[in-house]
């Protein structure tokens, strides 16, 4: 702990009065650090973190921020060694009247000023799985090989699901030009859009931390969103007046979750076993 605030100290160039955890989700070691002169910073580490961890992510909240629509914290500080990110502290509020509809404009905003490809510029891995991220000039070959079959072939080696539900993915990797709906340009995507990872901020200002920040389609936010839900049908009424949705969106939602849903089954079995067995039963 003492070296952790040595780093943050030295990484901000002030002084740090307190250390406190904080939560921070399953894969880093949290803290709110207060400093000397009456501020407060979010800091985060993860030993044994892999090289390049906290500075991908990092990039990913700067190229989101750099949208100017759904707040997102600003990196104050990153480093490989330790593995740290600090970020501007987020205050806690309550959701208002208004803070589902704000962030719905928001979001489609975001998504909005797009991307130059799909995938990342900078190639760099995201998630858990570390998937890859290479450029794609379209969005059916972006999902296919940097999202479907990399996933095929985790949930083989790690045998998370049945070897017909990894032929039937590999299956509507190939389908992918007639499942996926009208062409879109991509879209600039946090890529890791459930509850957990928007924050309501002092006003009842949404916030969003954590992303997995790539160039896509904006369906497939809007999927994950539904998928673990935490968010209202104002936003998602908010999100379409601003931005409508293609016909034929609804029938693309199980397609769009067919990858967070084989990621959690290879992380954790259960039922997210069954639920990507039901998805890909649905684009049967």
């Amino acid at each position: 702990m003492s070296d952790l605030r040595e780093h943050i100290a030295r990484a901000l160039d002030r002084d740090i009065v307190a250390l406190t955890p904080v939560s921070g989700g399953d894969v880093a070691d949290a803290f709110r650090v207060r400093l000397g002169d009456g501020g407060t910073v979010f800091a985060k580490t993860r030993p044994g973190a892999p090289p390049g961890f906290f500075v991908t992510e990092a990039a990913g909240l700067a190229w989101l921020r750099e949208a100017d629509a759904v707040p997102i914290p600003e990196v104050l500080g990153v480093s490989d060694d330790p593995p740290l990110l600090i970020l501007e502290w987020i205050e806690h509020g309550r959701p208002g009247a208004a803070t589902e509809a704000t962030f719905g404009r928001a979001l489609a905003a975001t998504h909005a000023a797009g991307a130059p490809s799909f995938g990342r510029e900078d190639r760099r891995r995201t998630g858990s799985r570390g998937l890859p991220n290479e450029p794609c000039e379209t969005w059916v070959d972006f999902y296919a090989t940097n999202r479907l079959l990399p996933l095929a072939r985790l949930a083989s080696d790690e045998r998370a699901l049945p070897l017909s539900a990894i032929r039937n993915l590999e299956a509507v990797a190939g389908r992918l030009p007639e499942l996926g709906g009208p062409i879109e340009p991509p879209a600039r995507l946090h890529g890791d859009l459930w509850g957990g990872n928007r924050v309501v901020g002092a006003g009842g200002v949404s916030w969003l931390i954590d992303p997995a920040a790539h160039g896509g389609h904006r369906e497939f936010d809007l999927a994950m969103m539904r998928l673990f839900g935490g968010f209202g049908d104002a936003c998602f009424a908010a999100y379409a007046e601003v931005s409508p949705l293609t016909d034929g969106w609804a029938d693309r939602v199980p397609l769009h979750q067919l990858a967070p849903l084989v990621v959690h089954a290879i992380k954790f079995g259960g039922g997210y076993v069954g639920g990507t067995l039901r998805a890909l039963e649905a684009l049967a």
